[in-house]
């Protein structure tokens, strides 16, 4: 009975592995290039890119107002970054985390890069870019104003409106930007841009009324994004349309472009575009009556992506003075920046801005109760240590110590257990053709010496979810990325770079470009290492009598030491030292039960096989 569970066991967590590594690495990387490989021919062919303006649609019917979408779209030649940013006058963006600058062309923030973060692990390499304007091979921007109510004609500021800014300098956490446009018939528009020192604009839009009639105008706020991104691919992320209102809406954008255009109607929500490390967000007044809308619009080939949404009307008397106020976040999913524990110093604009759920712009998952307090407790130790590999090792530890009693308990079954192996022996030849007498007798043995024969599986069952609650704070949270441990692990959210089948670079050959069967040519030093704890922990049982199960376990480690070689190195470090410490406490709880530890026997025995 033991043996066959013990089989079994090791069948299933030898197929969830597989299966794990088969959704979350293979299938959505073999995606991803085949996508990488279209969009460059689609680009070396030069398709046409729209350049839409983001300008608010036809306008709103009375009690029915209508919701701001692109329009006059035209496909044009797609032009090089620079060469669209200096395409029009612009107000330059500086702060301590971003660059950029707002276009004085419509008043859109176009033009934002993230300086802190680089796109590769080489502090040289080019900082990672958000926004780009329209005309560009991937426009990405935020634009703010007003739609005119039905019957109004006065002219509006619109995609093609040159703005004035009133004063000079840049956009910094200190000095705010001005931006004013008459549109000669008595309505005066002024746009006040503040940036702080992190990812968070505030702009606060007004218009004067000096005509002769009163006007009613609808304040909207909008993201565009222009052709469909590319995405990570893994099914525990999602990268596309996100937002709160009235629950959580996520939105990828395949499915949006089945859906063309999903409308909301809320209080206190927010909405916007995430990508796995980057999003762009509109965060309106937590009191704001919300007409809200995500959409997918194509222009040809291409899809304009946009989330949107329009407040209550407002009538702007002869005379008077409309206002109304509007936020972006255009940043890193900064834990600490987005807000996600109150208590740890963690609120961020969640606390601060009184928002609802902000921190779930974060995708934490369905495990989330595991995996926020495992980002807490590496970000707690990060704090001290200034390394996240570190963490991972002491968090570990920690894990080690709270499950200690059940893990003891399990240990200590599985001592029992191996102390009446003689006696289940005894059992076998003493009833050699009988298999109900041999499994009424083991039961009453074990009942006996009071053995629980499913307690020998709790320690695994217990490490998977924590292995996968670390393998997604590991891929999801941006603290992770790039973040060195020691030696030649540059970043912990990457596979160890090192190959030995390249003999650890002194091949100057990557055998993982290999078709069908590269995937499984990337094996470097710590999954290694990773292999040969779990052999050792393998070995520190005694070998099955069983034939198909002592195949099983044999095969086992170096099994996971391939599965496991493409995932992060820091899941591959957690998982060797959980390892290391599984060994160092089951063989204290074995002497302490007078259990002989096997471990040194067994290995011997294994090498005295092969020499023999």
């Amino acid at each position: 009975m033991t043996d066959n569970r013990n089989t079994i066991l090791a069948v299933i967590l030898s197929g969830l592995v597989l299966i794990a590594w088969q959704y979350f690495y293979n299938v959505p990387a073999m995606e991803k290039q085949r996508a990488l490989q279209q969009t460059q021919g689609e680009l070396q062919k030069g398709t046409p890119q729209p350049t839409a303006s983001a300008t608010p649609g036809t306008a709103p019917q009375p009690g029915s107002p209508a919701q701001p979408s692109a329009t006059n779209q035209q496909a044009q030649p797609v032009v090089a970054r620079d060469t669209a940013i200096a395409a029009s006058p612009r107000v330059k963006i500086d702060t301590p985390r971003l660059t950029g600058s707002v276009s004085l062309k419509g008043g859109r923030i176009d033009d934002l890069a993230l300086v802190q973060y680089r796109e590769t692990v080489d502090p040289k390499s080019p900082a990672i870019i958000l926004y780009s304007p329209s005309g560009t091979a991937e426009p990405y921007y935020a634009e703010f104003g007003w739609v005119a109510a039905t019957g109004v004609t006065a002219k509006m500021p619109d995609a093609q409106t040159v703005w004035q800014q009133d004063g000079s300098g840049s956009l910094t956490p200190t000095t705010p930007a001005v931006l004013k446009w008459d549109n000669g018939e008595g309505l005066t528009f002024r746009r006040t841009i503040a940036v702080d020192d992190h990812y968070l604009f505030t702009i606060k839009d007004e218009v004067s009324n000096v005509g002769n009639a009163p006007v009613t105008l609808y304040p909207f706020a909008l993201i565009s994004r222009h052709g469909t991104p590319q995405v990570s691919g893994y099914y525990i992320l999602h990268e596309g349309l996100i937002g709160y209102l009235d629950g959580l809406q996520e939105y990828a954008y395949k499915k949006i472009d089945e859906t063309k255009t999903v409308n909301f109607k809320s209080t206190n929500g927010w909405l916007g575009m995430t990508d796995k490390y980057w999003a762009s967000a509109l965060l309106p007044d937590t009191s704001a009556q919300l007409q809200a809308r995500f959409s997918s619009n194509p222009v040809g080939n291409v899809h304009t992506y946009q989330t949107d949404y329009l407040l209550d009307p407002v009538t702007v008397a002869i005379g008077g003075t409309a206002t109304a106020n509007a936020r972006l976040f255009a940043g890193a999913k900064e834990a600490g920046v987005v807000g996600v524990f109150p208590f740890a110093g963690l609120g961020g604009y969640n606390k601060e801005l009184g928002l609802n759920h902000f921190d779930l712009l974060i995708d934490w998952g369905w495990f989330y109760f595991i995996t926020k307090p495992m980002f807490l407790g590496l970000d707690f130790f990060y704090r001290f240590f200034g390394n996240f590999g570190i963490s991972i090792l002491l968090v570990t530890v920690i894990v080690k110590l709270l499950f200690f009693p059940l893990a003891n308990k399990s240990y200590a079954s599985m001592a029992k257990m191996k102390s009446v192996q003689p006696q289940l022996a005894a059992l076998k030849e003493r009833y050699p053709d009988d298999k109900v007498k041999q499994q009424q007798e083991m039961m009453e043995i074990y009942r006996k010496e009071k053995i629980n024969p499913v307690a020998g599986c709790l320690p695994v069952v217990i490490q998977i979810p924590v292995f996968f609650s670390l393998y997604k704070v590991l891929f999801v949270t941006i603290e992770m990325r790039h973040a060195p441990f020691y030696g030649w692990i540059k970043d912990l959210s990457a596979p160890d770079p090192t190959n030995l089948f390249t003999l650890f670079g002194l091949i100057p050959f990557d055998p993982t470009t290999l078709p069908l069967f590269g995937h499984y040519l990337a094996l470097g030093i710590w999954p290694i290492i990773m292999g040969i704890t779990m052999w050792f922990q393998m070995k520190l049982n005694p070998t099955p009598p069983d034939p198909t199960q002592q195949m099983i376990f044999n095969w086992m480690p170096l099994i996971f030491t391939f599965m496991l070689a493409g995932f992060p190195a820091g899941l591959v470090i957690y998982w060797a030292w959980n390892n290391t410490l599984s060994v160092l406490q089951q063989s204290f709880i074995m002497r302490r039960n007078g259990v002989k530890v096997e471990l040194f026997d067994n290995l011997k025995a294994t090498f005295a096989k092969k020499a023999t």
